[in-house]
C-alpha cells in the first residue's frame, strides 16, 4: 500500500479517503492540497498519524488553512469503563489509558517499557538528532518525579546535569509529542502576589507510574506521589472531556505566595469554579480550606471537591464528587 501511494498518488487518493500513518509517504500532502483546492468540500480526507512531529510539520507546510485538527489523548475513564470497571482509583492510575492495554491482556509495565523505548528510538532520535539517550531518559524520569509541582527549570536542569536551554528544548519536545503538558496559573484577579510559573503534568498516569518504578496498584497507593498522580488523573480527565467536545480546556490553578491554593479553576467567561482534588477516601474538613479561602477573595462560584471515595455529598461551600463520576463535573 505504501508503494501504491508513492508510485501512483492520484489513483491512491481517488480510492482512499481515510489514511493512517500518512507521514510515511510525505509526498501525499502536496497531492492532497491540489485535490482539496480543486474540490472545495470539507471533510474530503481524514489523515491520522502517531508521529506528531512530521505530521504537523507537513500539515502546516502544505495544508495550512485547509484542515481541522483533532487531538486524541489516551482513553478517558468514561471510555475505559465501557470495557473494564475499577473499584478503586489506584487501578486506573496504574494502568493508564492507552487503548492497547484494554484490547490485549498485556502487563502495563511491559507495555510502558516498550512504549518509552519505541518513543525514544523512533520519534525523538529520528527527528531531533538526540544522541544522549541515557540522559534524556533520566530527564524523563525527573519530570515524572515532579508531577503536580511548580515547574522549576533551573532545578530540573541541575538535577539532570544539563544546561537550562537543553532542559527547555527537551521539555518542549515532550509537550510536542503529547507526553507532558503544563497547567498555567490564573492570576488576573486580586491585589496579591501570585505564583506565575506553571505546574507540570503528564497526559497518562500509567506512564508516570512506570517512570517512577511503581510495579503494582497497591505499591502506587503507598507511594509518596500518590496524591500527585491522583491530581494528574483528574486534571487530564477534565482536559479529555473538553477536547473530545472540540472545546478549549479552560483550566488553570491558583496559588498565592502565602501558600493558599486551589488545584484547578474551571473558567467559563467570567465564572471560575474552584476544584480541589484529594486522593483520600474519607471526606475531611481540610478538603474545603482552599475553596473557602478562594471564595472569600473572589465571591465566586460554589466549588467542587473530587476525592478518592465513592459517596457524593452537597456541602455549603462545595459539592463532593467521587473520582468515578468526573464526567459530571466535566459536563458542568
Amino acid at each position: 500500500m505504501r508503494n501504491f501511494a508513492k508510485t501512483d498518488p492520484h489513483a491512491f487518493l481517488a480510492q482512499y479517503q481515510i489514511i493512517d500513518e500518512i507521514q510515511q509517504v510525505p509526498d501525499l500532502f502536496s497531492y492532497i492540497q491540489t485535490r482539496v483546492d480543486e474540490h472545495d468540500t470539507a471533510g474530503q480526507y481524514i489523515l491520522t498519524g502517531s508521529q506528531n512531529f512530521r505530521l504537523i510539520e507537513k500539515v502546516t507546510q502544505t495544508l495550512a488553512g485547509r484542515t481541522a485538527l483533532l487531538e486524541l489523548l489516551p482513553f478517558s475513564y468514561d471510555e475505559i469503563k465501557t470495557v473494564e470497571l475499577f473499584d478503586h482509583s489506584k487501578n486506573v492510575l496504574f494502568k493508564g489509558g492507552y487503548p492497547r492495554l484494554y484490547k490485549t491482556d498485556i502487563d502495563p509495565t511491559q507495555f510502558y517499557r516498550d512504549y518509552v523505548g519505541t518513543y525514544i528510538e523512533r520519534d525523538v532520535r529520528q527527528f531531533h538528532n538526540l544522541f544522549d539517550l541515557d540522559t534524556f531518559q533520566t530527564f524523563l524520569k525527573l519530570c515524572a518525579g515532579r508531577v503536580g509541582q511548580i515547574l522549576n527549570m533551573v532545578s530540573l536542569a541541575n538535577d539532570c546535569g544539563i544546561a537550562q536551554a537543553t532542559a527547555k528544548n527537551w521539555l518542549s519536545l515532550l509537550k510536542t509529542s503529547y507526553v507532558v503538558f503544563t497547567l498555567q496559573p490564573h492570576f488576573k484577579n486580586f491585589n496579591k502576589r501570585l505564583i506565575k510559573q506553571p505546574k507540570l503534568y503528564f497526559y497518562d498516569t500509567g506512564l508516570v507510574s512506570y517512570l517512577l518504578d511503581i510495579k503494582s496498584p497497591d505499591e502506587l497507593w503507598l507511594h509518596y506521589a500518590k496524591g500527585a498522580l491522583f491530581e494528574n488523573f483528574v486534571i487530564t480527565e477534565l482536559i479529555k472531556q473538553r477536547w473530545n467536545k472540540g472545546q478549549n480546556h479552560g483550566l488553570y490553578f491558583w496559588r498565592d505566595h502565602h501558600g493558599h491554593e486551589v488545584d484547578v479553576l474551571i473558567t467559563d467567561g467570567n465564572k471560575s469554579i474552584p476544584v480541589e482534588i484529594k486522593a483520600g477516601q474519607t471526606i475531611n474538613e481540610d478538603f474545603f480550606n482552599g475553596i473557602k479561602y478562594y471564595q472569600h477573595l473572589s465571591q465566586g462560584e460554589s466549588g467542587v471537591v473530587v476525592y478518592g471515595g465513592n459517596i457524593p455529598q452537597k456541602r455549603t461551600n462545595a459539592s463532593v464528587l467521587p473520582w468515578s463520576e468526573l464526567s459530571n463535573l466535566a459536563s458542568g
